[in-house]
């Protein structure tokens, strides 16, 4: 799937974590435990993630309010990256749809959805819901 992904956004010279990175956070800044948080990623192999898109001037790194803490901000240029990469984000999902059909797509979503759930639980101490394999 990731392939697939990063097939049709090459396009848009991005690869698939570098579009969620930026989608994020178009919607607002993050702090970026928060953003690692949202991605499913260590607070390191994140920050190794953001160096290039800094570099490309999509993002920045600003102060918190605590001087440890860096908030991830997109820039204008960075706006203009996530709109420019939506068109092969939509291809990508719609060859998804095409090739999997749209109920085994909705289930693979569903399933994506309860193993987050169910991982989420884990790391948090509080397992459940699990069948205990």
């Amino acid at each position: 799937m990731s392939r697939l992904y990063d097939r049709h956004l090459a396009a848009a010279g991005l690869k698939t974590t570098q579009f969620s990175v930026l989608a994020h956070v178009s919607v607002q800044a993050l702090p970026m435990a928060q953003l690692a948080a949202l991605l499913g990623a260590e607070r390191t192999t994140l920050t190794r993630n953001l160096k290039p898109l800094a570099d490309a001037g999509w993002l920045t790194l600003q102060p918190g309010s605590d001087p440890r803490q860096r908030i991830v901000t997109i820039t204008e240029q960075g706006r203009a990256k996530v709109r420019s990469a939506r068109s092969a984000w939509q291809a990508a999902q719609d060859e998804m749809r095409r090739v999997l059909g749209p109920e085994a797509l909705r289930v693979l979503h569903a399933d994506l959805a309860h193993a987050q759930q169910l991982l989420r639980a884990l790391e948090n101490g509080t397992e459940e819901g699990g069948d205990g394999a």
